[in-house]
């Protein structure tokens, strides 16, 4: 096969540097906006929203708010996807931080039961809902905004540097949180003090939003409608992306989401549910639990552009089922840490648990990426990613809390942890090495966007495992 041609994805280190940070901004703050809801969900929406409730039961009708987010996103996933494969990546991703930030906004002016009964709860959960929506249009064109800007060498990297997004704004809604409950009295946080992070997402969102309207468009997908053009083939701009996704990429899609379900189920017992564990079942303090998160997203933060290099050297699937087997295999060991109620030996167990994630989170930027043409790789990757959440993330706080519920112990929820790294070991264990595919190439040769990998590599093709 003959090399091709010098490709119009690859940017200069200035712009790409350009779009990098802006997605890494955008996603930060998306994520910020839906893991503060988790959080607060864990330590106060069970008294604000369901006072009538046993606390347990409380939570676990907070946590249930907490996973129609998760429903939502793949409703996003389509819709985003669907214009984002027609239209651009660019116009959807601004659409999808106004709708985030403004839902977020308004959570934090939401009456409570106290004032206007169950119609709080209602209300919460539209907002709820809006949060997840946006969401699943965001990781979608934010990852493949960086993955079509780069080139194949250091794809991964680049491409890992959106997922940080998720680290990071979990850092900085659980540094807020922990700055109000240090100064603020809890009867004053629980009565205006949970408000302010909230609050604080509309400042947010207009520094993203600046932001994020300074980049180009992905020259990648400008280049596959100018094709198009040239070829007079408009059907080669899919009218319908989720159809073509469906039937050539089905396999694809379902590696996607089988790779997605110890990523996602292990991120929220980790960051979330931990916080229940902790402060409920544990009886430690709220300040203790939520500073061990604190450092430890940190330090995925830090671990996750090192696991995305790392995936440029030695391929997408060993550094992703290195995680799956790590976070499989800490399981018992974190909850054994926990139950010390240490704060050191908690902040271990979060930590070492978060790295495991990151070698997973990292690369699956730029594997999913990959799996699909450019002309169906919004709706492709976004199915795949978010259709996953709804049986992986939405319910996993859900899960836990009531296998702690029925049987007082962390027994059952590593096995649960286990049982989803062992779905994603086997998803990724039969899927194809993607390192250097070229973007532009893939589906281009024969209109079909679901041929053999073989035939989809660039001048660099990937070594076989």
């Amino acid at each position: 096969m003959a090399a091709p041609s010098s490709p119009p994805s690859t940017s200069t280190p200035a712009s790409l540097k350009r779009v990098v940070s802006a997605s890494l901004i955008g996603t930060t703050i998306e994520w910020y906006d839906f893991f503060l809801y988790g959080s607060a969900a864990a330590l106060v929406f069970d008294k604000l929203f369901f006072p009538e409730s046993d606390p347990l039961v409380g939570t676990l009708l907070a946590f249930l708010t907490y996973a129609v987010g998760f429903v939502a996103r793949p409703v996003g996933a389509l819709v985003f996807g669907h214009y984002g494969d027609r239209l651009g990546r660019k116009k959807l991703l601004v659409i999808s931080l106004l709708m985030m930030g403004g839902a977020t906004f308004a959570i934090g002016l939401m009456p409570t039961h106290a004032q206007i009964g169950s119609l709080a709860a209602v209300l919460l959960t539209a907002l709820r809902l809006i949060q997840g929506f946006a969401l699943g249009g965001e990781w979608g064109g934010a990852v493949l905004l960086v993955s079509e800007h780069g080139d194949a060498r250091r794809r991964g990297y680049w491409a890992s540097w959106p997922q940080t997004g998720a680290p990071a704004g979990q850092l900085l809604a659980t540094a807020v949180l922990a700055v109000l409950t240090a100064v603020l009295p809890a009867s004053a946080f629980e009565s205006w003090g949970w408000r302010v992070p909230f609050l604080l997402s509309g400042a947010l969102v207009l520094l993203g939003l600046w932001i994020r309207l300074s980049v180009d468009e992905s020259p990648v997908f400008k280049a596959a409608l100018a094709k198009a053009e040239a070829r007079k083939a408009q059907e080669k701009v899919e009218a319908m992306p989720l159809l073509t996704v469906l039937r050539h990429h089905w396999r694809d899609v379902l590696i996607a989401m089988g790779a997605r379900m110890a990523e996602n189920i292990s991120y929220y017992v980790i960051t979330a549910f931990v916080l229940t564990y902790g402060t409920k079942h544990l009886a430690m303090e709220q300040q203790t639990v939520l500073n061990a998160v604190l450092i430890a997203s940190a330090i995925h933060f830090a671990a996750i552009p090192m696991w995305g290099a790392l995936s440029d050297r030695v391929g997408r699937r060993p550094v992703y089922l290195l995680g799956a087997a790590g976070i499989g295999l800490w399981a018992f060991p974190f909850f054994w840490l926990l139950d010390t109620e240490n704060f050191g030996a908690v902040l271990l167990a979060v930590t070492v648990g978060l790295i495991f994630h990151g070698a997973m989170y990292a690369p699956q930027a730029a594997f999913f990426s990959e799996l699909f043409a450019t002309r169906v790789r919004y709706s492709g990757a976004s199915i795949g990613a978010q259709f996953s959440s709804v049986a992986a993330g939405a319910p996993a706080p859900l899960i836990a809390t009531a296998l702690l519920a029925d049987f007082d112990g962390s027994t059952p929820i590593a096995l649960y942890v286990i049982a989803a790294a062992l779905l994603t070991l086997l998803a990724v264990g039969v899927a194809k090495e993607t390192r250097m595919r070229d973007l532009e190439r893939i589906g281009e040769d024969d209109g079909d966007a679901g041929e053999d990998a073989d035939d989809r590599t660039g001048p660099e093709p990937a070594k076989s495992l």
